[in-house]
């Protein structure tokens, strides 16, 4: 066990991260902050007591408090009196990173209203977790959360992200997801390579990578049970001609590397870098012979 570091904590809100499955994923500045905080709020208390209990910290005659969706506009005026009398107080996902798909965002817009301090404790986060782990471009991402519950709700919010040049990443109940991979391959088209994160960090931890037609046919014939992340792979302008091509990458040259143009221009069209990149050294090549030649 790893021995806290208890002392008196500025005042103001902090944001601390909790493991998304393995309770050693926790960061030891988490645990100071837990250990010294003068009210803790939890979205699950329960959880988040466990937590502490596992790692030896004592709540002692601290108050633990539960903040989530349904009491959450009855609990903030409580809070704010506690921030504003100078107290420290710390909150809690129930597991993650706190204001991503969390209860905890109004609490943290109403401290920085008031001018409060906000301070936040990196740690785990399943979107990230997952992308590492997908195969999937990490240069630019997306996290658009949930999507609606009904079939054309959810094509319509998919067909809005079907060109949007960056990973795409959501998370899923285990109940919709088969639904939802059959609404994405339909909308964004199946042959679209795509990853299933399933129970991150835990026993029966699995990702599986493949295009959205095999995912959602997989996930219908052995549905699954635990906390899922679906990533999609970006959008590929596959019309894109060689003028057009050319053309991106002429306006980036003007104002940048054959490096960093090259980067630039196959994160816009979707096209791999490697092609985006011999195109870009072709062009600088010619201009360099043209230069040569009027000299």
């Amino acid at each position: 066990m790893v021995k806290q570091v208890e002392r008196k904590l500025e005042p103001g809100l902090y944001l601390v991260a909790t493991p998304i499955g393995t309770a050693r994923d926790i960061t030891l500045r988490t645990l100071d902050i837990l250990a010294s905080a003068d009210v803790i709020v939890a979205e699950d208390t329960r959880s988040l007591r466990k937590l502490m209990d596992i790692h030896g910290i004592a709540l002692g005659e601290r108050p633990l408090l539960a903040y989530h969706d349904h009491n959450g506009a009855r609990m903030r005026p409580r809070l704010m009196e506690a921030l504003q009398a100078g107290k420290s107080v710390v909150y809690a996902s129930e597991a993650g990173t706190p204001m991503v798909a969390d209860p905890g965002f109004d609490l943290a817009r109403a401290a920085i209203a008031e001018g409060l301090p906000l301070i936040s404790a990196p740690g785990p986060s399943a979107v990230i977790t997952a992308l590492t782990l997908s195969g999937l471009p990490t240069d630019r991402f997306l996290f658009a959360g949930f999507l609606p519950n009904t079939s054309s709700q959810r094509k319509t919010a998919l067909a809005a992200l079907a060109d949007v040049p960056a990973t795409l990443v959501f998370y899923e109940s285990p109940k919709r997801v088969a639904a939802m991979l059959r609404d994405a391959a339909a909308v964004l088209g199946g042959t679209r390579r795509a990853a299933l994160a399933r129970e991150l960090t835990k026993k029966f931890e699995e990702v599986q990578r493949d295009t959205l037609d095999a995912l959602a046919a997989e996930a219908a014939a052995n549905p699954r049970k635990g906390e899922m992340v679906v990533l999609i792979d970006r959008a590929h302008s596959e019309n894109i001609n060689l003028g057009e091509l050319d053309s991106m990458l002429r306006d980036a040259m003007r104002q940048m590397t054959v490096r960093d143009a090259a980067d630039t221009v196959s994160q816009a069209s979707g096209l791999k870098r490697r092609q985006v990149y011999q195109m870009a050294l072709k062009i600088a090549g010619e201009d360099a012979a043209a230069e040569k030649d009027t000299e």
